[in-house]
C-alpha cells in the first residue's frame, strides 16, 4: 500500500529490476519506502505489481522524494555506474539537508567512491558506497551487503540494512567495512574471485565433457554430488542447474545453444588491474578476466580455427572415468582455494594502502550468505583468520595446508591431462604455478634481476652481504657497490 503523508525509512532511487527487488525487500521487512525513478512509468509500475507488498512512498520528483524521508535522510542509488550515479548524487545532495545520507549501492568503481565521498561531505552530507552481492534473487530475499564510508553513517543504517540482508545463523551478512572506498573495494574483489571461481568451474566442466566424453545431464549430477561436500556453494548449485537445462526451443542442452563467448561488467578487470597497482599476484583472477576477453575475442577464434592451428599429439584420456571425474574435483577445490587467497591478499594490501582496517574475518562472515560467491568453506577461512589474524597467506592456514596435501597430486595430474587434452585451463595451470612459486625455494627472478643489470644497471642484492650492487657490464665486470 501507499501512504504519502508518511514519511520513509529509507528511498530508493533507481527501479530496474535490481533497485525495485531492493525497495520490495526493505518493505516486506516491515520499512516504509520512498520510491523514485527518472521515468515515472517504473514507479508506477512498481507500486502497480507490487504495492501491497508493504508500505511504498512513490513520487515523480527527486525534491518530492526527498521530502519524503525522514531525518536524517537516507537515500539509495541504484542506476547505471559512471555520469548517471554523479547526477543522481549531484541532484540529492543540493536537495538534502547536512547529515543526511547518500548510499551508492551499484558496482562503482572505489577510486570513484573515494572521490564522490570528498565531495559529498564538503558539502555537508555523509555519502556510502555500498556493495551489495547476490544478483537479482539477493536485492528481493536477502544479499550480502558491504558498506563503507564514515562510521557514523553506520550507525544510522546499521539497523535497517540488517533487516534487509542474508542472515547465517542468526548473523545478518552485513557489516560496515571501513572508511570511503573500502566496501566498494571489498565488493570489487568479492566480484573478482567470482570470476575466478567460475572459470575453474567452467574448465572442470570443459574436462569432464571433453576428456571423459560425458554429456551435460551426467556432468549435472556430478556437480550436485559435489555440492553435498567440500565444493557447497551458489556456484556449484547453479551449475549443476544450468547444465541440467533443456533448451525449450530444441530440446538440446542449454549450454550447447549458448554462444561461448562471456561477458563482464568491469569489477573483474578492476580487480585485475588494482592487483597489479597494488603489486599483488592474483594470476587465478587475472587469468579468469583473460579468459573471457578470449572468449569474446570471436573473429580471432574464427580465425585460428579456419586456418587450422596445429594441435600437436593429443593423447585420449587414460585413466578410470570415476578416477578422473574425482581428480577434477579435487584439483577444482584447490583451484578455488586459490582464488580466494589471492583475494584475500588483494584486499589486505589494498586496506593497508588505503587505511581502511578490514578485517578478514568480517567478510569470511558476511559472505556465507546472499552473496554469489557463499560456500560452505567461509566457514573455515573465517576459523582460519580467528586463529591468525595476520595470516602470510590464507592457504598458509594449518587447515588448509593439510587440505592442500590431500590435493595437490589430483590437481598436478588434472593440469597435465588439460595440455595432453588439448583443453585450454588457464585457471587451474595458473593457481598451479603460483602455487609452486609460493613454495620454491629459488626462483628465476635472481636472473630476471641480472638481466635487468646488464641492460639498464639496475642494480641487485646478494644473498650473502647486505647492500645494492652493480656490475660493471659493459667495462672491467667489477662489482661495484651502490649503497
Amino acid at each position: 500500500m501507499t501512504d504519502k503523508n508518511e514519511l520513509a525509512q529509507i528511498g530508493v532511487v533507481g527501479l530496474a529490476v535490481m533497485g525495485s527487488n531492493l525497495a520490495r525487500n526493505f518493505a516486506r521487512n516491515g520499512n516504509t519506502v520512498a520510491v523514485y525513478n527518472r521515468s515515472p512509468e517504473k514507479t508506477h509500475a512498481l507500486i502497480k505489481a507490487h504495492g501491497e507488498e508493504g508500505n511504498f512512498v512513490p513520487s515523480e520528483t527527486i525534491e518530492d522524494f526527498v521530502a519524503s524521508l525522514e531525518r536524517p535522510r537516507k537515500a539509495i542509488i541504484m542506476v547505471k555506474a559512471g555520469k548517471a550515479t554523479d547526477a543522481v548524487i549531484d541532484q540529492l545532495a543540493e536537495a538534502m539537508d547536512e547529515g543526511d545520507i547518500i548510499i551508492d549501492g551499484g558496482n562503482a568503481l572505489f577510486t570513484d567512491t573515494i572521490r564522490r565521498e570528498k565531495d559529498v561531505a564538503a558539502r555537508g552530507k555523509h555519502f556510502v558506497g555500498a556493495g551489495i552481492s547476490g544478483g537479482e534473487e539477493g536485492a528481493l530475499n536477502g544479499p550480502a551487503i558491504m558498506p563503507g564510508g564514515p562510521k557514523e553513517s553506520w550507525e544510522t543504517l546499521g539497523p535497517i540494512l540488517e533487516s534487509i540482508a542474508a542472515n547465517v545463523d542468526g548473523t545478518p551478512c552485513v557489516t560496515h567495512i571501513g572508511p570511503d572506498g573500502a566496501g566498494h573495494f571489498v565488493k570489487m574483489v568479492h566480484n573478482g574471485i567470482e570470476y575466478a571461481d567460475m572459470q575453474v568451474i567452467g574448465e572442470a566442466y570443459q574436462l569432464l565433457r571433453y576428456g571423459a566424453g560425458m554429456e551435460p545431464a551426467e556432468i549435472a549430477e556430478v556437480f550436485r554430488e559435489w555440492n553435498s561436500g567440500d565444493l557447497d556453494s551458489y556456484l556449484i548449485e547453479i551449475t549443476a542447474e544450468v547444465l541440467a537445462q533443456k533448451d525449450p526451443e530444441t530440446g538440446a542442452p542449454l549450454v550447447d545453444v549458448i554462444v561461448d563467448a562471456a561477458g563482464q561488467k568491469g569489477t573483474g578487470r578492476w580487480t585485475a588491474i588494482n592487483g597489479l597497482e597494488l603489486g599483488v599476484p592474483i594470476t587465478g583472477i587475472a587469468e579468469s578476466v583473460f579468459a573471457r576477453a578470449l572468449s569474446s575475442s570471436t573473429a580471432q577464434r574464427s580465425a585460428a580455427q579456419e586456418g587450422q592451428l596445429p594441435a600437436g599429439t593429443i593423447k585420449a584420456l587414460d585413466v578410470d572415468k570415476a578416477e578422473f571425474i574425482e581428480e577434477v574435483r579435487r584439483a577444482l577445490y584447490a583451484a578455488k582455494l586459490i582464488a580466494y587467497s589471492q583475494g584475500f591478499d588483494e584486499i589486505k594490501a589494498g586496506s593497508e594502502e588505503f587505511g581502511w582496517d578490514v578485517d578478514p574475518r568480517d567478510l569470511a562472515t558476511i559472505w556465507r550468505g546472499g552473496c554469489i560467491i557463499r560456500a560452505k568453506f567461509l566457514d573455515r577461512i573465517r576459523a582460519a583468520y580467528d586463529n591468525n589474524a595476520d595470516l602470510p597467506a590464507l592457504i598458509l592456514d594449518p587447515y588448509f595446508k593439510g587440505e592442500l596435501e590431500d590435493l595437490i597430486d589430483p590437481w598436478r595430474r588434472v593440469v597435465v591431462a588439460a595440455t595432453q587434452l588439448g583443453l585450454p585451463a588457464p585457471v587451474f595451470a595458473s593457481s598451479l604455478s603460483y602455487y609452486d612459486s609460493l613454495r620454491a625455494e629459488r626462483l628465476p627472478a635472481a636472473l630476471i634481476q641480472g638481466q635487468r643489470d646488464f641492460f639498464g644497471a639496475h642494480t641487485f642484492k646478494r644473498t650473502d652481504k647486505p647492500g645494492t650492487f652493480h656490475i660493471e657490464w659493459s667495462g672491467d665486470r667489477s662489482l661495484t657497490q651502490t649503497d
